[in-house]
């Protein structure tokens, strides 16, 4: 087979330098044959390509083989056969050829199932208010100073091209809840359809066709939003391809270089602040004359009206152990002390959790995402440690709280706000509450009987004769009790005036 350098010096050696045939012949050691073949076609590449591949053996067995391809073709990807098992079937049938044949003949009949128009898609087109697309993206950020992978929800009106991008920790229910509340409260609305994947938060089961079973929760959110869910077909992510086409915007234009932020809270902001300066300065795909942004206010009116916040929460049911604490995500969260020996069920949103027991709230706190912490409210001991008077510095609830200036989230401040108490005010009836405000000392005896704590005038009495004078008065027992608590009352009129 000549190749393309052969040719070429062939072509050079007769039309530029003006050799002869027998010459080039002589100089490049090939045939008149050739020479002649060259100038005469006038092309610079020869290619040689079979028109029928002979199959003596696999003649015979092309039915068989046709059949055992399609029935092969016709199984789910998990339960497909590979060539090799396929051609070990036909063997067992009788089959004496080699694997080769087979695997031509498989390419050659696979190429001729195909459409040729199976690469090729109709553009799509979307009213105003129609639809959106929602879908998740893994992207890796500096938070604190180490490397976190965030989930970034992406939601993205399908007639004006306007995107909302927000980070989460995890990927999960309550997630996508407050990523839809969040992105309808920014647009001023919803569309009547959603499209998504299937994923596990919309969809627990995976019917023929666009048949679905969707969560339950999932729907409550659609029909709170009055938005028809749709979910595309599995592996086909053209069905949705402007929010995949925005997962690679967002990472180049927002996430590229790694940013770097102190929580995130500066993270949503910044990613909110850059889908608005995105939309403002690029023209839309289509209206090349308007920008995103002004093609988004002119679709607002067509939304369907904000219905306000959905109660996104993920409820489970958990025990309460014996030192009032519900284990959820890997982490343990403090209730009150009332709730101990049922059951709760816990609510867990985005960033909060709360724990309810018979419709009454029990706790409520922050959420943690890391592993095997335990996040305390103090309030939540009260009437443990009103009913167990002694020393309770080494508890683990009032380590917890702040020094005496009062700062921290765990200060009196800030757990008299979330008992809904003024954060200056002062309760002097509630003895044990000064008590745990302050996180040192002894209870007082009044508030270990519920009684409250009232400030009196300590008496000094004289000295207490011993036990063998002959003067020994017989109230000198209750001048020595006396002494001993006007110490005590000392101490509590020290500490409230430290206050």
């Amino acid at each position: 087979m000549l190749v393309v350098e052969t040719i070429a010096r062939i072509r050079r050696a007769h039309f530029v330098q003006g050799k002869s045939i027998k010459a080039i012949c002589r100089e490049l050691r090939i045939s008149r044959k050739v020479v002649r073949k060259v100038l005469r076609s006038e092309t610079t590449e020869f290619r040689y390509e079979r028109e029928r591949q002979p199959m003596p053996r696999l003649g015979a067995w092309r039915a068989e083989l046709d059949r055992l391809l399609t029935a092969n073709e016709a199984r789910s990807g998990r339960e497909r056969l590979t060539l090799i098992r396929v051609f070990e079937a036909l063997r067992e049938l009788g089959y004496a050829g080699g694997y080769d044949a087979v695997r031509r003949y498989a390419r050659t009949w696979r190429c001729g199932q195909v459409s040729g128009l199976a690469s090729a898609y109709v553009p799509l087109s979307f009213a105003p208010g129609e639809a959106y697309q929602f879908d998740w993206s893994h992207e890796v950020v500096l938070i604190g100073g180490a490397t976190v992978t965030v989930k970034v929800a992406h939601i993205r009106l399908c007639h004006s091209r306007m995107l909302f991008v927000r980070a989460y920790p995890r990927e999960t229910q309550e997630m996508v809840f407050d990523a839809h509340e969040r992105a309808f409260a920014f647009f001023r609305g919803a569309c009547t359809r959603g499209i998504y994947d299937n994923l596990k938060a919309a969809v627990d089961t995976i019917f023929v066709g666009r048949e679905r079973a969707y969560n339950r929760r999932f729907l409550q959110m659609c029909s709170h939003y009055l938005v028809e869910p749709v979910a595309c077909t599995p592996a086909a992510g053209w069905e949705k391809g402007q929010v995949e086409n925005q997962v690679g915007l967002v990472r180049e234009r927002f996430f590229t270089p790694r940013l770097r932020v102190k929580n995130f809270e500066e993270l949503n902001a910044w990613l909110l602040d850059q889908c608005i300066a995105y939309a403002r300065a690029h023209r839309h795909p289509e209206l090349r004359e308007q920008t995103i942004w002004s093609v988004f206010e002119d679709e607002r009116p067509a939304l369907v009206p904000y219905a306000g916040r959905f109660d996104g929460f993920h409820a489970v049911p958990a025990s309460v152990s014996k030192t009032c604490l519900v284990r959820f995500d890997n982490n343990r969260y403090s209730v009150s002390a009332h709730a101990v020996g049922r059951p709760v069920e816990v609510r867990a949103y985005a960033e909060r959790i709360e724990l309810r027991q018979d419709g009454r709230l029990v706790g409520e706190h922050r959420r943690c995402f890391g592993r095997d912490q335990t996040v305390f409210d103090p309030w939540h001991y009260v009437p443990v440690l009103a009913a167990q008077a002694g020393r309770a510095a080494q508890r683990r609830p009032v380590q917890g709280l702040a020094a005496a200036d009062g700062t921290g989230a765990d200060s009196p401040q800030a757990c008299r706000q979330r008992r809904g108490r003024p954060a200056d005010g002062r309760d002097p009836d509630d003895g044990a509450e000064r008590w745990l405000a302050r996180g040192r000392g002894r209870l007082p005896r009044g508030a270990a009987r519920g009684r409250p704590l009232r400030r009196c005038r300590p008496q000094h009495p004289g000295p207490t004769p011993r036990a063998g004078n002959a003067d020994h008065h017989p109230d000198s027992r209750g001048a020595a009790i006396a002494a001993r608590a006007g110490g005590r009352l000392r101490a509590i009129r020290q500490l409230e005036e430290n206050r």
